[in-house]
């Protein structure tokens, strides 16, 4: 008798633990049981589907092409908040999209660092963007600009890295170094990053109980912005309505921001730090925008790679935090280099 009362808790505990760690199914959009479908979109070769938002002068009309690509927790309706004479003045078009699993863009259950690219590349051709066009990414966004950059570089006529998300697992990055910029973070958002990394079977668990705090990077504790990141906070972004959105997260935050943190911080198939330079001919340019007083990427480790990818340029801001683009004047000087070559105060 209580062999088979031990056996009915085990199986009950196992039970539980099994439907504790397995993320619900998505609710696809346009599904029966899924939100309704509102953006304009496209159908890639898989069969699914990518939602896109243009901006700009018309595409017809435009001189540079921009594929803006968000960071965690962002969408299609994010965009580089560039000032209206100086996009009119050079004839920028931008077109931004939800990434696989965001808003409205089907999930995409093998989403990897390679797999993004050649979303972006069927988005350009589908839009018409051309033979070559510039890509633009944003924090957690960025790891698909370094897809870019690898796999496909004959696409691109330049690139901006904007506080670029670092994998600490990066081989390149010498032990001491890459550990003590991960001890900086706080010892939830260690966890967070060391499950992400090892037992991403796991991640969905982890994001959800209510035992321990989970990352406070994804609920956007003020402790994790700088004061001039708090300024943007209040005085611009709330202003603009580009926070974010309840949309962002409908389809199910494990194929949003779960499968966006085991893709950054997973384990890559290349090491950025060891690519050549994929323009040795000036055919086009690459950039890295990083704010001194980020408290969410460590400018150390930015300086590192930096260094070692000496093709790169590396632009550092002395009074901006992880909202840098957001800073006055600064995303006008973000596309003045990456389209005409202009210096840039570093």
């Amino acid at each position: 008798m209580i062999g088979r009362i031990a056996l009915v808790l085990l199986v009950s505990f196992l039970g539980w633990g099994y439907e504790s760690i397995r993320p619900p199914l998505p609710k696809i959009c346009g599904s029966p049981d899924g939100p309704p479908v509102t953006a304009s979109r496209i159908r890639l070769r898989d069969g699914r589907h990518l939602a896109y938002s243009e901006t700009g002068v018309p595409k017809e009309k435009a001189t540079f092409k921009i594929v803006v690509i968000h960071g965690f927790g962002g969408s299609r309706n994010f965009t580089v908040p560039a000032s209206k004479d100086l996009i009119e003045e050079l004839g920028v078009y931008f077109v931004s999209y939800d990434r696989a699993g965001y808003g409205e863009s089907d999930p995409n259950p093998n989403r990897s660092v390679k797999s993004e690219p050649y979303d972006i590349e069927q988005l350009a051709d589908q839009l018409g963007l051309g033979p070559k066009f510039y890509v633009i990414g944003v924090s957690m966004g960025t790891h698909s600009v370094w897809g870019c950059l690898k796999y496909i570089p004959h696409r691109l006529a330049g690139a901006a890295l904007i506080v670029p998300v670092i994998n600490y697992w990066w081989p390149s990055f010498p032990s001491n170094l890459s550990t003590e910029a991960y001890k900086k973070q706080l010892v939830q958002d260690q966890w967070t990053l060391r499950i992400a990394h090892y037992t991403p079977s796991l991640l969905y668990w982890w994001m959800t109980q209510k035992w321990f705090p989970a990352s406070v990077v994804a609920q956007r504790h003020p402790e994790i912005f700088s004061p001039s990141d708090k300024q943007i906070i209040q005085h611009v972004l709330k202003r603009k309505n580009l926070s974010f959105e309840d949309k962002v997260t409908q389809q199910g935050v494990y194929e949003s921001l779960h499968r966006d943190m085991m893709v950054g911080f997973g384990t890559w198939d290349f090491d950025p730090m060891d690519m050549e330079n994929p323009f040795p001919n000036g055919e086009a340019s690459v950039h890295i925008w990083q704010g001194c007083e980020d408290r969410l990427v460590s400018f150390t480790l930015q300086q590192f790679l930096a260094k070692k990818l000496s093709w790169i340029k590396y632009h550092e801001v002395a009074d901006a935090g992880h909202l840098l683009l957001f800073g006055k004047g600064n995303s006008d000087t973000v596309v003045r280099a990456l389209l005409l070559g202009e210096n840039a105060p570093n």
